[in-house]
């Protein structure tokens, strides 16, 4: 059977547990469960921490993962990115303390804490930028400063208040843009079964992503019509019965879904529809 690495904890647990319950899997009804049999599926689970994930794939010992491209690329393990998987995004970046430091630059000779050692270590290394220290923290990096541990952090940012309220400012082009991802081992062929979960989990991102609509229009106003709603490949185009007016279904994305229908509605079409996708293969 496949074996996969899920998070049993954190942020990214609840998240990807429901992606793969949408795609289809079994998952486990008690946090206490380490491992999890599906055979109907052809696969086996196995709820690891979040920072363990890429290194239990990277050694080869599970098949595949959901977890962090920051904690995999901080993890150094023999593991690739496979599938962006749209969730739990996030962005990873330096502060320091107002009007210190402006620039990326100016970290030679600094101290920076950080929980993503590694990751920190090759950005700076990659732009020829030697710090005094990299102190590694298992977290609360933004008291660091404080307390005198270092000059500089990095850290996951989502809106900043908490940087704001320790005296700290972000400064630099983000280090990383993050999300969930899918990884297999590295240099090695995709195992039996990878494909099926790659066409199942993207046919979830599919169906999150997009919505189908229906309208019906005047025939001759057709093709201004499906200018609007160009489709996910083409949009579904049927003669109504009255022989002066079609129907059509397209896909549209989920966030466009009440500029494409004020649109249709301006072209002339009406009866517009929107339907949610609960699953797709495309």
């Amino acid at each position: 059977m496949l074996r996969i690495a899920v998070p049993n904890k954190g942020s990214l647990s609840g998240p990807a547990s429901e992606m793969l319950r949408e795609a289809g899997y079994r998952q486990r009804r008690d946090t206490r469960e380490l491992v999890l049999a599906d055979p109907d599926n052809g696969v086996e689970f196995f709820f690891l921490r979040p920072r363990d994930v890429a290194v239990y794939v990277g050694s080869g010992t599970v098949d595949a993962g959901i977890t962090g491209r920051d904690l995999l690329l901080d993890s150094g393990a023999d593991a690739v990115e496979h599938l962006p998987l749209g969730f739990a995004g996030s962005t990873f970046r330096f502060a320091a303390p107002a009007g210190t430091v402006t620039e990326v630059a100016e970290l030679a000779g600094k101290r920076v804490a950080s929980s993503y050692t590694r990751l920190v270590r090759d950005h700076l290394a990659e732009r020829g930028i030697e710090p005094a220290a990299v102190v590694h923290l298992d977290g609360a990096v933004e008291s660091s400063v404080r307390l005198g541990v270092a000059d500089v952090i990095a850290d996951v940012v989502e809106t900043g208040t908490t940087l704001r309220a320790a005296g700290l400012e972000i400064f630099g082009d983000p280090i990383l843009r993050s999300e969930a991802v899918l990884i297999r081992h590295a240099g090695s062929p995709e195992p039996e079964g990878m494909h099926v979960l790659t066409r199942r989990l993207r046919g979830v991102i599919t169906a999150r992503e997009w919505v189908l609509i229906d309208y019906d229009v005047p025939t001759e106003l057709v093709d201004a019509a499906v200018a609007v709603t160009p489709g996910f490949e083409s949009p579904t185009v049927s003669p109504l019965h009255n022989g002066e007016s079609s129907a059509v279904r397209s896909m549209v994305r989920r966030g466009d879904t009440n500029r494409v229908m004020d649109a249709l509605y301006e072209v002339g079409a009406r009866g517009i529809i929107v339907t949610s996708i609960h699953a797709s293969r495309l």
